[in-house]
């Protein structure tokens, strides 16, 4: 079995060890680097070339979210699971929109990370359900919209499947073949849902789904 090949950057020698020890202790899971800093993460990962980074957004060099784009940017194809102590739902969407795969808070539980490790793994996005939970909380506060009013209530059940399933990161070619249609009618969804809701791309389309809780525990089955 092809093991899903991960490196650590957090600047915490003690939770790196922790997570290296949670991380090989499974089956389908193998640490192939780890790093303290941006710098080091920097110089290693091209060399490396992981499946999937976990990355605390706090570590010394500077960057903060701004890394994550710069990390990207290096290492194209490789998949982002941000690891961090910001519980904040600003931080959660910034990181969306940059496109990171995973966002899951340290005081999370084990299965949580695991879970998101092997979401992302296989292409799809995962929120764990703290800061979704939190996201959502902040946008129901902050709106002066009614539920009625709400641009996600006006789409039809269809709309809403195609966009959670298009959030949780799979293709539109596999969206196609979960709901039995041509890939030509996913593209004219997706055009529809963009459209409708005012978004530009898939980070946006991610971002909404996380704000009416379509991600709140991790990947979901689509809706009915």
């Amino acid at each position: 079995m092809k093991k899903i090949r991960i490196f650590i950057a957090d600047d915490h020698a003690v939770l790196r060890s922790g997570l290296r020890l949670l991380m090989e202790s499974q089956n389908d899971m193998e640490v192939v680097g780890e790093a303290g800093d941006f710098a080091e993460a920097l110089s290693q990962l091209p060399e490396v070339r992981p499946d999937i980074l976990t990355l605390d957004l706090s570590m010394p060099g500077g960057l903060g979210l701004k890394g994550i784009e710069k990390i990207c940017q290096r290492v194209p194809g490789l998949r982002v699971i941000v690891l961090t102590m910001h519980d904040d739902p600003a931080y959660l969407r910034t990181a969306l929109a940059m496109g990171v795969s995973g966002y899951v808070v340290k005081s999370a539980a084990d299965s949580e990370l695991l879970s998101a490790i092997r979401a992302v793994s296989q292409g799809r996005i995962f929120v764990d359900a703290r800061s979704s939970t939190a996201t959502i909380g902040t946008t129901s506060h902050s709106s002066t919209a009614t539920p009625a009013d709400s641009p996600f209530n006006k789409l039809s059940a269809r709309e809403k499947e195609v966009l959670g399933l298009i959030a949780q990161g799979h293709t539109n070619q596999a969206v196609a073949d979960q709901l039995d249609v041509s890939v030509k009618t996913i593209e004219s969804y997706r055009s529809r849902l963009m459209e409708k809701l005012g978004l530009q791309n898939r980070a946006d389309l991610t971002r909404f789904a996380v704000e009416q809780g379509l991600l709140s525990s991790g990947p979901r089955e689509p809706l009915l």
